[in-house]
């Protein structure tokens, strides 16, 4: 049950006013981004989206927003390439990841819809050059497109731009010069959702098994083509042609990726290139044929049997459902790219928003923007806490550096006020809850300090999770 607070916060939510402009919105979309948390006894804390591209050493990002079926605006902000002073546009292209894997799920229920393939057929009857392991049960298309097919592999790394390139089935076999493990079953289908880029690409030898196409062809004429997307493409590396719209990857740290970005032969399940106004568009169709008014590529009935949940509550066919199955949407992290698409099933709205950055604070902050100044009260739901003052003495002896997990984390003290830093990064400023006890707006996780026998460990807890990090000596700090 939510709070009396919480429930205050979401009455008090910003609507957009009556005959309000376009640009008045986007102004209160760039100066209203928020953290994760609030607390009850300090106002709410606002950033300026331009001011957090700076502090947060994050080169870029763009952003669309749709409203009644359409796009309302879409604007990018900082740059595509700092080095060169390239600025993000509208039309600057960025990796969606794993963002990927709902686009392939539209191409794969396409030719379920032409009888060419069947959800609940044992995908061996598709598969020619590469079968999964004979122990693993019969694992079907479905399986696949919801993560529930038991098969290994979470996410991809990608390839330096100088590499020599896997084939798809020596990605599944994990031989060179493949630089993932072999896809192999982890567990019996259709036991529980466990993520699996592995899996997804299966769906992508499927595809090119059972049309003879390749990949980024076929996804271009059968389904971005179709849906407007024409901005958009699969193809691994990318076209020269494209390259002065390709946003460069960047580090958490500000720097960036080693030859721009890296490339992802694993089409299905990172490869694609597109920018926001682009995956509106994939968004508003997928709207309109939900609603019943459009089949662009899917017919009403194949969208509505996409967007089912499948064996869980949130996973469906290349999307998750979310807010109680009122939104399809998906997340996406290559290296140096962040970003993340909703859509609601019903009304006409959502977004996209995509960095050029390792960092995903500033894609949660300006989502939450968005929330809060169209008043789409379900999507800004922040956890209340209490904020309370510690004293500079006992701050003090926190200070130093932390490390583990490859992690170097800064803590300082300054103006009275602890800060942290990632790596590096801008120092964010702490809010304990308890004694020993903190969060950063920042990034949605809680934090403590833990007494050792020679000083403290800093231990991050996320989603039951924890992460246990040592005080180093003073001689490791700089």
């Amino acid at each position: 049950m939510r709070s009396p607070l919480k429930i205050i916060l979401l009455l008090c939510l910003p609507l957009l006013a009556h005959g309000q402009s376009v640009e008045d919105t986007i102004r209160q979309v760039e100066n209203n981004l928020a953290g994760w948390v609030t607390f009850e006894n300090e106002p709410p804390t606002r950033w300026n989206l331009q001011e957090r591209l700076q502090t947060g050493k994050m080169p870029g990002v763009s952003i669309a927003v749709i409203k009644d079926y359409k796009v309302h605006w879409a604007r990018g902000y900082g740059f595509a390439d700092v080095a060169e002073k390239r600025p993000v546009t509208a039309q600057t292209l960025f990796q969606a990841a794993s963002i990927s894997k709902s686009l392939n799920g539209v191409a794969m229920l396409k030719l379920v819809q032409q009888g060419k393939l069947n959800l609940d057929e044992d995908i061996n009857r598709y598969l020619n050059t590469w079968h999964p392991s004979a122990d693993s049960g019969k694992i079907t298309l479905a399986h696949l497109l919801s993560h529930t097919a038991g098969l290994t592999i979470h996410g991809f790394p990608g390839y330096e731009v100088t590499d020599t390139l896997p084939t798809v089935e020596q990605i599944l076999r994990g031989v060179p010069p493949a630089n993932t493990k072999e896809v192999k079953p982890a567990f019996a289908p259709g036991k529980k959702v466990q993520y699996s880029g592995g899996g997804t690409t299966v769906t992508q030898l499927i595809l090119t098994t059972v049309t003879g196409k390749p990949y980024d062809q076929y996804l271009q004429q059968e389904v971005l083509d179709p849906m407007g997307m024409t901005s958009s493409f699969y193809t691994q590396p990318a076209p020269a042609a494209k390259k002065q719209l390709l946003a460069t990857a960047y580090r958490q740290n500000g720097k960036p990726v080693e030859g721009k970005y890296h490339v992802y032969p694993e089409m299905a399940a990172a490869g694609l290139w597109t920018n926001p106004t682009d995956l509106a568009r994939y968004i508003i169709e997928t709207q309109l044929s939900y609603a019943g008014r459009s089949s662009k590529v899917l017919t009403p009935a194949t969208t509505k049997t996409r967007l089912t949940p499948f064996m869980s509550n949130d996973a469906a066919l290349g999307v998750f459902l979310t807010n109680g199955n009122k939104y399809f949407s998906h997340n996406g992290g290559n290296e140096g790219f962040k970003c993340t698409y909703s859509g609601s099933l019903d009304g006409g709205y959502g977004f996209v928003i995509m960095t050029n950055s390792d960092d995903f604070s500033i894609v949660s902050e300006v989502m939450r923007s968005i929330a809060l100044t169209y008043g789409w009260n379900d999507l800004y739901d922040p956890v209340v806490e209490k904020s309370i003052q510690v004293p500079a003495d006992t701050l003090r002896q926190y200070t130093g550096r932390y490390t583990g997990r490859g992690v170097e984390i800064d803590v300082t003290l300054t103006s009275g006020r602890l800060h942290i830093a990632l790596n590096g990064s801008t120092p964010m400023q702490t809010h304990f809850t308890a004694p020993g006890n903190f969060v950063l707006m920042e990034m949605p996780m809680y934090l403590r300090f833990d007494k050792t026998g020679t000083g403290f460990d800093l231990v991050a807890r996320q989603m039951g999770q924890e992460m246990r990090f040592a005080k180093q000596p003073e001689k490791a700090m700089p």
